[in-house]
Order: C-alpha cells, then structure tokens, then sequence
C-alpha cells in the first residue's frame, strides 16, 4: 500500500461524509469514534479543548479501511489495521511531523502501531493501560441490592459532578481537554449522568452514558469514592443507567474496563455485560 491511500483533514463533515458509512459498519468496535464524532458534531469541534481535533480514513479501490481520530492532548485513536497498514500510517505520520503522544486501539492494533512508531520515530511505547470492551447480554441485577435510589443528576448536584469529574480523571491518570465546569454542565444538560444515592438522599456513586449512536449507548464514566467502595453503589448505579438506556431504545450498551481492576471486570460480568474485544493504549516517550 502507499502512503497517499491515507487521507487526512481537520474538517469533521468531510471526514464524516466519506467515512461514516464505514463507522456505522461496525458499531461496538467503533463505539469511541463515533461516539467522539457525534460529540464535536453536536456539540462543536471545540467540544475537547482548544487545538483543532485531526482525522483520516485509509481508502483502497475506492472502499474506507479504516479510520483514526485525534482530539488533542489525547492519544491517537484507531480502527483495526494490519501490521502493513499500520506501519505505513507510523511512518506517514512522521514524515509529516505529526507528534504523538500515544495509540489507542485494538490490541493488536495498537501493539504494531507502537512497534512502528517506536521503529520510525524512535519514540519508546510504554504500555499505559489495557481495556476490555463489553457488551450487555442479559442484565442480571443482584439478588439484595444496596438500599437506596437512582436518579439523574441536575442543577442542584453541580458541584458534585465537578469534584467527581476531577477525582475520576485523576484516579485513571488520563489527561483531560475539558474543564469540569464545562463537563458537568454538559451532562446535566442531557441528562446523561445518574447517582445512586442513600435513603436520606447522600450520593454515593455515578454512572454517566454517551449520546445514542448507531443504535448503542455506552456506560461511562462509572466512578465511586475510595472511601464508599464494596457496598455495591458502583452495580447498583451501572444497572439503572443500563436500564435506562434499554428504555431508550439502545440495541446495545456497552462499557469499558481496565483489565488491570478485577472487581470491576467480574462486576461487570455478573450484571450480564459479555466481552468484545481488548484494546490498548500505549505512550510514547
């Protein structure tokens, strides 16, 4: 393949308008794009901070391949590749001197993209995480739940949603282009964060959702306090966003999870979410 099979553009409509049909292809494993481009598309390319977000499909006779997204300062983020593909992208990259500062993707993808990036760059990838993606079976809520209610955050809970955002971002060492103001104020606006709260009305975990695309919502951010984990607020919020989502109309929700944490991978199994596939996200240093 040649380097001029990929195509890149800092225009969200264009990039939409040849590669959409693609995305749409496969839902689950291209939840993060389309999820991200559905985002700067409604909400603006500003949505992610300050610096002009890039794209770029790799199209051969005349059929999208593949795709990646970048929202700065986040890693790149990539559609399945071959070794091949990824390493002509690595060293396309580079010889337009387009710095990174990591790979998100399918295993396998991201592995040979760090290979290639470390072979052309001599940048050195260092393994930062490894997530498995999952997808809700049958929802299979615990016998005794924790006492207490699920509700949708709003105006009132402001403040808690900032502090969250900040502790949540902190905990998982991620970078974020989003003030919590800004965050906060988004999803209270679509409604797209619920607490489980205590009997007298404590919050003592969230569990937000992506917007509806391609007939699936994602579980996202799940964040309980240090302090308030092992009682089961984590699964009792997971499950009541995950229903809400199915009221929606969602085909499919799905989450992610660090492989690293099992309590939350054999919760999650246990509410009935099954495995998709492993993904990665490397830095390069």
């Amino acid at each position: 393949m040649r380097p001029d099979d990929w195509h890149l553009t800092e225009d969200l409509d264009s990039f939409l308008a040849r590669a959409g049909d693609f995305l749409h292809s496969r839902p689950a494993l291209h939840t993060l794009p389309l999820t991200v481009t559905e985002t700067l598309r409604t909400r603006g390319v500003d949505a992610y901070g300050t610096e002009a977000p890039a794209f770029g499909w790799l199209e051969r006779a005349g059929e999208v391949r593949a795709t990646f997204f970048r929202t700065p300062p986040h890693r790149l983020n990539l559609t399945p590749l071959t070794t091949e593909e990824a390493d002509v992208l690595a060293a396309h990259l580079v010889g337009l001197d387009r710095s990174l500062p990591g790979i998100s993707a399918d295993h396998n993808t991201a592995t040979a993209f760090a290979e290639a990036w470390q072979r052309h760059s001599g940048a050195t990838p260092t393994l930062h995480e490894r997530q498995r993606l999952y997808r809700l079976g049958t929802l299979t809520p615990p016998e005794v739940p924790p006492e207490g209610r699920g509700r949708v955050a709003g105006e009132q809970d402001r403040e808690q949603l900032m502090l969250w955002h900040r502790e949540f971002t902190a905990a998982i060492g991620e970078p974020t282009s989003t003030d919590a103001g800004s965050w906060a104020d988004a999803r209270i606006t679509s409604g797209r964060v619920t607490f489980w709260e205590t009997p007298d009305g404590t919050p003592v975990s969230m569990a937000g959702v992506s917007p509806m695309v391609a007939g699936q919502i994602r579980v996202a951010p799940v964040y309980t306090p240090a302090h308030l984990r092992g009682r089961g607020y984590a699964g009792a919020a997971t499950i009541a966003v995950s229903r809400a989502a199915l009221a929606a109309g969602a085909a499919h929700v799905l989450l992610f999870a660090d492989l690293a944490n099992p309590t939350s991978n054999g919760l999650y199994r246990r509410l009935g979410y099954r495995p998709v596939t492993d993904f990665a996200m490397y830095d390069f240093q």
